[in-house]
């Protein structure tokens, strides 16, 4: 039973490792040759994981394998245009000045309902008002209406509003963030400060800070379970 559990442990945390080397990318962002070593590497690390009579080192030696293949081909597909457009294709236009594109939807086998649901999950119904639908490489579809449909924004109306800026944690469920403090240009004397004018003693008692460029914060503080 311990032998299973270190070889489970093993093989997951090599996994965390290399989707963590491979990026960020969502599930569903990701490339037909990213899909391809994902499930690879699934398939791979569960040998050793269902059979004990298995060498821990047979799935750990694939997985490394294709994960050097996924570096070695992101890094020819950042230098090559050719390449890149082989590996991942390119980008397909299925609507264009309200018309769809019929020779683009059957070359890449999208019928009309996959068409429409797209569309009405980004609030369009009417196909005439899209003045392009383009079939991105990752397989999402990204529509943009006409100017006129499209909402006013602040500088077509001539309205000046506030700009903004991303709020940093500098308090998570009574922890003090220290690195995004220091990145917000603030210290301790500050933030005690901040809490003494919120009637808090202690920053155990904050479940959630922020503070943004502007010097705006928000403040939650934590319930009281009695």
């Amino acid at each position: 039973m311990a032998i299973v559990f270190i070889r489970t442990i093993i093989v997951y945390l090599s996994l965390i490792l290399s989707m963590r080397i491979m990026g960020k990318r969502q599930l569903g962002e990701l490339e037909l040759s990213e899909v391809v070593i994902a499930v690879l590497i699934s398939d791979m690390a569960s040998h050793p994981l269902q059979d004990i009579g298995v060498p821990l080192l047979n799935g750990l030696i694939p997985v490394l394998v294709l994960l050097c293949c996924e570096v070695l081909i992101s890094g020819l597909v950042m230098k090559s245009i050719r390449f890149r457009a082989f590996i991942c294709g390119r980008p397909s236009i299925l609507i264009e000045n309200g018309k769809i594109i019929q020779s683009e939807l059957k070359r890449n086998r999208f019928c009309l309902d996959e068409l429409t649901e797209d569309l009405r999950k980004k609030g369009i119904t009417d196909i005439s008002k899209v003045k392009y639908a383009v079939l991105e490489t990752d397989g999402t579809l990204n529509a943009l209406q006409y100017a006129s449909e499209m909402p006013p924004s602040a500088a077509s109306l001539n309205v000046q509003v506030e700009d903004f800026s991303i709020p940093r944690c500098i308090i998570s469920d009574g922890r003090i963030i220290e690195r995004t403090l220091a990145e917000s240009g603030k210290d301790f004397a500050w933030l005690k400060k901040q809490l003494e004018m919120r009637n808090v003693k202690d920053a155990k008692d904050v479940f959630y800070m922020t503070v943004d460029d502007f010097d705006k914060i928000y403040f939650l503080a934590k319930e009281n379970n009695k």
